[in-house]
């Protein structure tokens, strides 16, 4: 799943494209969590052919399968339109570049269910990636996020995560800010 366009592009389009225009048939849509977690082991393969780390390869796609995953653990049943997840991801020069977008609930949406008081995208960002709470409570759950940005400092990555109007910026600090559009759902962009 090499591509010579620019993921980034693709995946912003799948995310804010209206319902009608959506490609659901293209090769980074993946429409159930056995189809994404085919192609987390596939990208994981991939890497470790290209002479990529090891361990690094691992870690990448733990935080990949916690992304992707919380995509369909948290929007089932709930999905506002598209079920599923876009998935892409590319080696140039070196780098890697791994981008995971769906068009579900959103953060905030998700955890104001177990905190109500959450007031903004911003808010609910920082307690996803900072506070151990689920939003499938009572489940006892709520450690994957917080497992991502460490993990994210281990391998010197950058994770650049965004919901609704907020970006949470992770590399070995923590910036939040908030963006000029709305994302619905989520759009994840990891490199290292």
């Amino acid at each position: 799943m090499f591509m010579t366009t620019d993921i980034k592009q693709l995946a912003y389009q799948w995310i804010t494209e209206k319902l009608k225009n959506v490609n659901v048939v293209n090769d980074y849509y993946c429409q159930t969590r056995d189809v994404f977690e085919t192609r987390n082991n596939k990208m994981l393969n991939n890497f470790l052919k290209q002479g990529v780390n090891e361990n690094k390869v691992y870690l990448i796609s733990a935080i990949v399968g916690e992304i992707g995953n919380n995509s369909f653990d948290h929007n089932l049943g709930n999905w506002p339109d598209v079920m599923g997840i876009f998935f892409g991801y590319e080696i140039k020069n070196q780098k890697i570049e791994i981008i995971l977008a769906d068009r579900g609930r959103g953060i905030l949406k998700t955890l104001k269910k177990v905190k109500p008081e959450l007031k903004n995208d911003s808010e609910a960002l920082k307690t996803a990636f900072t506070e151990k709470i689920s939003g499938r409570a009572p489940e006892k759950r709520g450690n994957g996020l917080k497992f991502a940005k460490e993990s994210i400092k281990n391998i010197n990555a950058n994770l650049n995560f965004i919901s609704g109007n907020a970006q949470i910026e992770l590399n070995h600090h923590v910036k939040i800010k908030q963006i000029d559009r709305n994302i619905q759902g989520c759009l994840a962009m990891l490199k290292f």
